[in-house]
């Protein structure tokens, strides 16, 4: 009997990290999102660097988004239709969660360690149930420089 209470402890000790880490599928590839602000707090660790992005109200598509071009990724990512379907949240002033790549892949792509106070632009999804503010980044702008973080350089 006690053996068997260990083990279920066990199991759902080892359960809790992954129902805290949201992977690709909880997020609506579908319905790509911009957004656009300062973030107000960064976390560069893994298992993914994390922020919290304040966006102002009035955030529109910027006129030249869907003629800019996007770096390609190892991972098959159709950067175009991304592009042709972006949109912005209706509700898309105040603060939003951003989960970032893990931090090989950060510097993979040669991302500089992000902090409070960076102007950024980010294109990715959301989708997380309770979550609506909550977004995992399919492309990451900084200072005009577009970085892929589904996966590593092509």
């Amino acid at each position: 009997m006690q053996r068997r209470r260990l083990l279920a402890a066990a199991l759902v000790v080892a359960a809790v990290p992954a129902a805290a880490h949201h992977g690709w599928s909880s997020f609506d590839q579908n319905a790509p999102l911009y957004l656009q602000g300062q973030l107000t707090s960064v976390r560069w660790t893994n298992p993914h660097a994390e922020g919290v992005l304040e966006v102002s109200k009035g955030l529109t598509l910027p006129a030249d988004l869907a003629k800019r071009t996007l770096p390609p990724q190892q991972q098959a990512v159709d950067a175009q239709a991304i592009l042709a379907r972006l949109q912005v949240p209706q509700a898309a002033e105040g603060k939003w969660e951003l989960e970032f790549a893990p931090l090989p892949r950060m510097d993979a792509w040669g991302v500089a360690p992000l902090k409070a106070g960076d102007r950024i632009e980010v294109i990715g999804y959301v989708g997380v149930p309770g979550k609506p503010k909550v977004m995992r980044v399919e492309y990451l702008i900084v200072n005009g420089t577009a970085y892929g973080l589904r996966s590593s350089p092509r």
